[in-house]
């Protein structure tokens, strides 16, 4: 496989991705099949890597643990240690450190969405802005102190990967295997360029230590397949006409499950995963030789894309006293014309079935934005109605024509999913569902600007949990000036007279709550941190800044912080 980056024994990572009390895993990719073996806490775990597209995989699950400890490791391969670097590229940063959770200690999160892959140089940063990432990275790894108020997770919310809007280097790699006259050009076409887009994602030194150091989930939003993924059945139909696109879907879904989701899950989950079992049978039976996972996955992806019933991308991790509930907003769409949500039937039983009390607070992870801006909200309401017929086929072809054309696809613009997940959330928040939590909280992106909206407590049952959202979008991709005016005044100009006709027609379903935009929005790169207070939490936005030529020394400035008490 023609590569234009630099491969030792270890290709990319380590990645530190689920963390528990007493549970953690680590990922890696290695140039070679081999043995892959972590030492920490006085103890070693090893497993083979599995193969798949001519990459050579491992995630390392580290077992019988005790709640709060922390232990620097290493990672061998085979019998050389290659985490810690013996000669790093970024001399001076800390360990990489595993700290599982302890129940008694507040949560902390960071969260965000929408990073693009261009150098961290002055023409990169001309680009897409300085990496707010990278500038975290940065600041954590100066900080005299032993870890213990950083975040226990960093969550990323979508957009981890641009498949459709590529770096020249990234373009570089394509032209080094294909014409990129032929379709689709500068767009990745299979699983080998997934794998290099990653690389260039997670292969910088600070971004690769922070990784390795702070525990990582994820999920997909459009742009790490394609920018408007699953908007419609139209769209799905046209996509589906052209000649590359099954490539494209099954690279994408293949490694989304390699690089992202196996990382998602806990020890628990994988042993119920379908593919992960093959792995754990390989292991466990001694066979010889690498197992090669490129068909299983392959047959997943193709599966998956269409019936997507068949498999689960979504995820519930325990935080201390809080819950996360991560719900995958795009493979799981029903599409039909007359009948669309943002969730299927089994996506929306498994959804109810984690939305329960009883926690300090019940955080919701979706790369969509559960509330836009009330003028936007209802435009795609209006929309949707438009699509599925309530005005005649006329209007429908044209509704659908507009649903395309300017990306009305949020949660709104599927109004049977959007208001039975919200009855769910009211449901909680009202004590119906076990003890309320303090916050009812859903983090988002996508959008690429960041606010908090929240439902006023007095349209709620009495004593309710705040109902709020969290959105912090982009990490690195900025949206250009212009368009900022043309978001802000969708969402705030055309509100009044958008909501006036909602009021007045049977036609489209009015929201049964209203909700505001308390604080925002920003448009800068930000990488947001969430810490958990009592019954309240505190947010804060941060953006990363290059002083003169410091480019390997990106600072740290506050945007915005928000109390929710």
């Amino acid at each position: 496989m023609p590569t234009h980056h630099p491969v030792g024994p270890l290709t990319l990572g380590p990645l530190l991705r689920y963390i528990g009390e007493t549970s953690a895993t680590i990922w890696v990719q290695t140039r070679d099949a081999a043995q892959v073996r972590v030492r920490a806490f006085d103890r070693e775990w090893s497993t083979p890597t599995f193969a798949a597209h001519g990459g050579h995989y491992a995630l390392v699950v580290l077992d019988g643990l005790e709640p709060g400890a922390v232990s620097d490791y290493s990672v061998d391969i085979d019998d050389l240690q290659v985490w810690p670097e013996s000669e790093p590229k970024y001399p001076g940063l800390p360990p990489s450190r595993i700290r599982t959770l302890l129940r008694s200690e507040p949560t902390r999160m960071a969260f965000g969405s929408c990073r693009t892959s261009e150098p961290h140089d002055a023409k990169g940063n001309a680009i897409s802005g300085v990496d707010a990432l990278r500038a975290y990275a940065y600041h954590l790894s100066r900080r005299e102190r032993d870890g213990k108020d950083w975040p226990h997770l960093v969550l990323f919310l979508g957009d981890q990967v641009y498949a459709d809007e590529t770096s020249e280097q990234m373009q570089e790699f394509i032209a080094s295997r294909r014409s990129l006259e032929v379709p689709p050009g500068t767009e990745l076409k299979n699983f080998e360029e997934y794998s290099h887009l990653y690389w260039l994602a997670w292969s910088d030194p600070l971004n690769r230590w922070l990784l390795s150091t702070l525990p990582s989930a994820m999920i997909f939003d459009d742009h790490d397949i394609r920018d408007d993924w699953n908007t419609s059945q139209s769209w799905k139909r046209e996509i589906n006409q052209t000649s590359w696109w099954h490539e494209r879907i099954v690279g994408g879904l293949a490694s989304y499950w390699v690089y992202q989701h196996v990382g998602n899950l806990s020890p628990e989950a994988l042993a119920e995963d379908e593919v992960w079992q093959q792995v754990v049978a390989h292991a466990e039976e001694g066979a010889a030789g690498e197992l090669d996972l490129t068909r299983v996955l392959d047959d997943l992806a193709d599966r998956v894309d269409r019936h997507p019933e068949t498999y689960r991308w979504s995820y519930a991790r325990d935080l201390g006293d809080s819950r996360l509930v991560v719900v995958d907003s795009r493979a799981a769409r029903v599409l039909e014309p007359a009948r669309r949500s943002i969730l299927d039937d089994d996506e929306l039983a498994w959804l109810d079935g984690q939305l329960r009390g009883d926690v300090d607070h019940l955080l919701i992870g979706t790369s969509l934005p559960f509330f836009i801006a009330q003028g936007i909200h209802d435009l795609e309401a209006i929309n949707e109605a438009m699509a599925t017929g309530a005005w005649g086929p006329r209007i429908a072809r044209w509704g659908e024509k507009m649903r395309r054309a300017v990306d009305l696809e949020h949660w709104a613009a599927f109004q049977e999913g959007f208001a039975a997940v919200l009855a769910m959330v009211v449901d909680v928040a009202s004590g119906n569902r076990g003890q309320r939590p303090g916050t009812i909280t859903f983090l988002s992106g996508d959008v690429h600007n960041s606010y908090v909206t929240q439902i006023p407590l007095n349209q709620l049952p009495a004593g309710s949990s705040a109902i709020l959202q969290a959105v912090c979008s982009p990490i690195r991709n900025p949206l250009p000036r212009q368009v900022r005016i043309g978001q802000a005044f969708l969402g705030k100009g055309l509100a009044r007279p958008l909501s006036f006709l909602v009021d007045h027609t049977d036609k489209v379903p009015s929201a049964p709550y209203r909700w505001t935009v308390t604080d925002g929005p920003w448009f800068d790169n930000n990488l947001a941190t969430l810490e958990v207070r009592g019954r309240g939490l505190v947010m804060r936005w941060e953006a990363g800044e290059i002083r003169g030529d410091r480019f390997d020394a990106p600072e740290l400035r506050q945007v915005a912080r928000v109390a929710i008490t």
